[in-house]
């Protein structure tokens, strides 16, 4: 089963005609989360030709404004398409009232439900995936998520075909890892069946380095991460509470993860992308800067 991630934006603070705020699609199964959802997500949707009306569930990393200004719209385009689905919408401390403010604000007529729920740790778990929170350091209540796949036992189609052993309920006990017997013969559960690996994807949006980032993403497939400065501006870094490109490739590199995708690029980069990623590559080489509009698939 394919996890597809969309980057539907992936500036900083101030949007380029090259990149819109931060929003972010994953896609697995029946499930479209949508981490953060700046301002103009929506036309970003129409761009990447997908449907907003699938979206089951929003995390929220933050409330400034370049991570949330976009949940209006989304929550009023719902609305008008007659979604019929229960929307969740998680977050750090504060997300209640600020959901429940924003509907006040924008009083649109609404029969699907919302609920909100302020997040940490393991928060979400289904039998296929499950998604955990932990808190960062931005100077507001601000997420850090991770995603993570769990791998189950698998038949081996191919195998199976060839061992002559009917589809159905028999081979039920092959996937617990326990061997069978048909029609006299034994068959092992190690000579039909493959372990899935794990899979974890983590989202590091707006924080300063702190102790808490690398144990929370540590042994990811990919961690999606932004890097709002270089190294050389690294005070001006810290004092923002941001990441650096090469902090980022740091909590890699340290969190033992395969790979890093660098987000919330900032417009002074905008013609000066190589420096960006150069900076995190000192530290972490299987490193991309996305694009908006990029997909990628694990």
């Amino acid at each position: 089963m394919t996890i597809t991630i969309n980057f539907l934006g992936t500036a900083g603070q101030i949007p380029t005609t090259k990149r819109n705020h931060s929003a972010i699609l994953l896609t697995f199964n029946e499930e479209n989360i949508l981490i953060d959802c700046g301002e103009g997500t929506q036309t970003q949707f129409r761009k990447a030709k997908l449907n907003p009306g699938k979206i089951t569930r929003i995390l929220i990393s933050h409330f400034h404004g370049d991570h949330i200004l976009g949940i209006p719209g989304i929550l009023s385009t719902l609305a008008l398409n007659g979604y019929n689905k229960k929307l969740y919408i998680y977050g750090p401390k504060g997300s209640k009232k600020f959901i429940q403010d924003l509907l006040q604000l924008f009083n649109f007529r609404r029969e699907y439900e919302i609920k909100v729920e302020e997040v940490t740790g393991k928060f979400f778990e289904t039998k296929d995936f499950f998604i955990e929170a932990k808190s960062m350091t931005h100077g507001v209540p601000c997420n850090a998520y991770s995603f993570s796949k769990i791998g189950h036992t698998r038949i081996d189609r191919e195998k199976l075909k060839k061992s002559g052993l009917p589809s159905g309920p028999i081979l039920q006990p092959l996937k617990e890892g326990k061997n069978i017997t048909y029609n006299g013969k034994k068959y092992l559960a190690k000579d039909l069946t493959y372990k899935e690996e794990n899979l974890k994807i983590s989202i590091i949006m707006d924080t300063s380095v702190n102790k808490e980032i690398a144990p929370f993403v540590k042994n990811s497939d990919l961690i999606i991460s932004e890097a709002s400065f270089d190294s050389q501006l690294e005070e001006h870094a810290k004092e923002h509470q941001h990441l650096t490109a090469k902090q980022a490739g740091e909590i890699a590199k340290k969190s033992k993860s395969k790979r890093l995708i660098l987000t919330h690029i900032s417009q002074r980069y905008e013609n000066k992308l190589k420096e960006l990623l150069d900076d995190a590559k000192t530290e972490f080489e299987n490193t991309t800067i996305a694009k908006d509009l990029e997909i990628i698939e694990i």
